[in-house]
């Protein structure tokens, strides 16, 4: 069964969303303990490009597409989730000095802003916490708040992304990747 939040539907939530997995699932690609820099994740969002199948909220959950493309000579990654669909959205990752940041134009009519966690000892995984938004109140509106991108071996990636409403957490979008 699909359950619906605001109106939109688990996976339209977890298109709101992009990456991380929970415990058991499969070990990352190379998974190593050095902490991740922002640059070295950025080189890696942008080996996505391409077009990516799968599902969301669980492995074998409603389908998903996800578009990664370059974009303004290389210096942003956009990531367009169900496209050509009314719940079609849009992130975008570049770096702003720095850091790696990302702004989610979410199905919800929000748009929220994060930051990679410089604290990853895992490679292949990037963690995003939120950092601010707009049309959007934190303490109150739902919006996504933060999330993981594990990229794992032989061309698959998850994603799970927090959903806060109220000011905590309400929920989780997850997506299971794999590329075409």
């Amino acid at each position: 069964m699909v359950s619906t939040f605001h109106g939109l539907t688990a996976a339209a939530l977890a298109a709101a969303f992009l990456f991380t997995t929970g415990p058991g699932s499969e070990q990352a690609a190379g998974g190593g303990s050095a902490a991740l820099e922002p640059r070295a994740a950025f080189e890696q969002m942008k080996a996505l490009t391409g077009q990516w199948q799968g599902s969301v909220s669980t492995p074998d959950g409603p389908a998903a597409t996800v578009v990664y493309e370059l974009t303004a000579n290389g210096s942003a990654v956009t990531e367009k989730l169900f496209p050509g669909t009314s719940h079609e959205m849009l992130s975008v990752y570049f770096m702003d000095g720095n850091d790696l940041v990302l702004t989610h134009y979410c199905a919800m009519a929000n748009q929220p802003r994060m930051k990679l966690v410089k604290a990853s000892t895992n490679p292949t995984t990037l963690t995003f916490d939120f950092v601010g938004g707009t049309n959007l109140d934190a303490a109150k509106d739902t919006h996504i708040h933060s999330g993981v991108v594990r990229i794992l071996a032989a061309g698959r990636m998850e994603a799970d992304w927090a959903v806060f409403s109220q000011g905590k957490a309400s929920g989780s979008n997850r997506f299971f990747l794999s590329r075409k």
